[in-house]
This record gives structure tokens, sequence and C-alpha cells, in this order.
């Protein structure tokens, strides 16, 4: 079977392109978890049935509220490792 490049382009372009703007929009602080889960949550919407937006809003949402979560716990695990008193 041969795929031709506007397939692929059809396919694929607009998740790696919503991927590609969102890594260029936000910085590091803003964006904890939100890259990684807007480029999943961009594909198993496109993959689901063309909602591959309405999947990488989804899949920032999660993947931020995710990546506060693990950072909520490593600063309990800090603050419960330094001894009283410091």
């Amino acid at each position: 079977m041969k795929t031709s490049l506007s397939t692929f382009a059809r396919r694929f372009g607009t998740p790696l392109a919503l991927a590609a703007a969102l890594g260029f929009s936000y910085t590091s602080a803003q964006a904890a978890g939100c890259m990684k889960g807007a480029v999943v949550g961009g594909v198993a919407g496109h993959v689901a049935g063309r909602h591959g937006v309405a999947g990488a809003a989804a899949g920032c949402a999660i993947g931020h509220h995710e990546a506060k979560k693990k950072a909520k716990a490593a600063h309990a695990a800090a603050a419960a490792s330094q001894p009283e008193g410091k």
C-alpha cells in the first residue's frame, strides 16, 4: 500500500502542529505536565475520530494536574525528611 505525503500530513499534521504550537507558547513553569499530556491527548483524540484539539486540551489539563500532585508529594517528602527545628 502506497502512502502519499498528503495522507501522512492529514493524519499526523494536526497533532504535530498542535504540539509544536504549545511547545513554543508556554514557559516551563506553566506547562508542567501539559506538553506530554497534550501530545498524548491530541494523538488519542485524533485517532478516536478527529477530535485532536479537544484531546490535546483535556490531556494538557490532566497532565498539569498530575504534575502538580507529583510536585506536592515530592515537597511533602522533602519536608518530612528535614530534622525538626530547621
